[in-house]
């Protein structure tokens, strides 16, 4: 079992701790990324061919901060090689449907015979047992039946899909490394590993508790723009200005929403806040004023204020946000711009070390570093 030595500037609060990814897409590797951004050694076992869905290689930022070995796990000795690596890893992380991997022979079981210390990640959207599990599916089925996607958009119109973030990401990903970590410290104490089944349907469910909590108490109602957080409110949502942009407005307390009728010149309207019945009259209001100007105009109007409103930004705006540069929330890495690892940490700095792990290109580092000499045994392994 690895042991965390002195970090390296930059290296991260999980420098030491070695990660095996069995190569997926979708929310494994995003979850393999922010373990590797915060400084575990991850190696990517990447079948020969590549994944399906995927991007170009040399463009794939969730591979950044990673190393790349290549095994085909169809092959006769393709197991023991990850086995090989399972035995001197802290935490594997595999995305198959339950049972692929068992079949495979690299399942929980023929880990943990090599090395009972390891903590399994299983990431999944459907789980590793209920009458869909072993079905296919993609983010928009996992958070339609969680009850998620069903309160977002219009009520007259489909629900709006909010890419894949909502289910794969923050119900997939987080969730399967806050799992993993957890696993991580019971194994360092106990000595004992475990299996971490992390399901989308479960982290997204999860992601509801407020919501299902106001519900309870009848403080939110189960439909679409009908409420506070969701559209329904005219000081929660977004409003198009003259040039065909947005803008984004949460003046939810009353000192918020009060400076922000002010700043639209709007201040009639005051007494509106609570009024559910003048809720229609204060949007109409609100939307006309925002169509007088451009979103540049009103983002100056808004400037230094707590009336709690923001520019809709495209991506390719988003890194030149003043805030945002001033962080430095996105970073540029070999000529690609992406965010930056977060969160942050005042003892154990991140950073971007490597740029995306191209396909096999670790196999030697990875031999000598982890002690794996079989993986040099094998063609399909080389160096590119």
């Amino acid at each position: 079992m690895t042991t965390a030595g002195t970090p390296t500037r930059g290296a991260g609060p999980l420098t030491g701790v070695r990660v095996v990814e069995l190569a997926g897409i979708g929310p494994g590797p995003f979850a393999a990324m922010l373990l590797a951004d915060l400084g575990a050694d991850v190696v990517r076992v990447d079948r020969p061919g590549g994944p399906g869905l995927a991007v170009d290689p040399a463009h794939d930022v969730t591979n950044r901060n990673k190393r790349s070995v290549c095994v085909d796990l169809k092959s006769a000795d393709g197991p023991a090689r990850v086995l090989d690596l399972a035995e001197r890893a802290d935490i594997l992380i595999e995305g198959n449907r339950p049972g692929v991997a068992e079949r495979l022979g690299v399942g929980p079981e023929d880990c943990h015979a090599r090395n009972p210390r390891l903590v399994y990640g299983r990431m999944t959207g459907w789980g590793q047992h209920g009458p869909l599990a072993r079905r296919a599916g993609h983010d928009v089925a996992y958070i339609a039946v969680t009850g998620a996607l069903g309160m977002i958009g219009a009520p007259d119109e489909p629900p709006a899909v909010p890419a894949n973030l909502l289910g794969d990401y923050a119900g997939g990903s987080l969730y399967l490394v806050v799992g993993v970590l957890a696993a991580l410290h019971h194994a360092r104490v106990s000595g004992v590993g475990q299996v971490v089944d992390a399901a989308i349907v479960d982290g997204t469910a999860h992601l509801t508790a407020m919501i299902h909590g106001m519900l309870a108490a009848g403080g939110w109602q189960d439909r679409r723009a009908a409420n506070l957080l969701d559209g329904g409110c005219p000081y929660y949502g977004s409003y198009e200005t003259a040039d065909g942009a947005y803008m984004a407005v949460g003046a939810l307390e009353q000192q918020f929403y009060e400076e922000f009728l002010r700043l639209l010149g709007l201040d009639d309207l005051i007494p509106a806040r609570k009024d559910r019945t003048r809720w229609g009259a204060l949007r109409e209001r609100v939307a006309a004023r925002f169509k007088s100007r451009t979103r540049d105009e009103w983002t100056a109007v808004f400037e230094g204020s707590d009336a709690c409103v923001a520019p809709v930004l495209s991506l390719r705006e988003a890194p030149g946000h003043p805030h945002l540069a001033a962080r430095g929330t996105f970073t540029e890495h070999d000529g690609i711009t992406q965010p930056a690892p977060a969160p942050r940490f005042s003892a154990t700095p991140t950073a971007v070390r490597t740029g995306p792990a191209l396909p096999g290109t670790g196999t030697a580092d990875v031999a000598r570093d982890w002690d794996v000499p079989r993986l040099l045994c094998d063609p399909a392994t080389d160096d590119a």
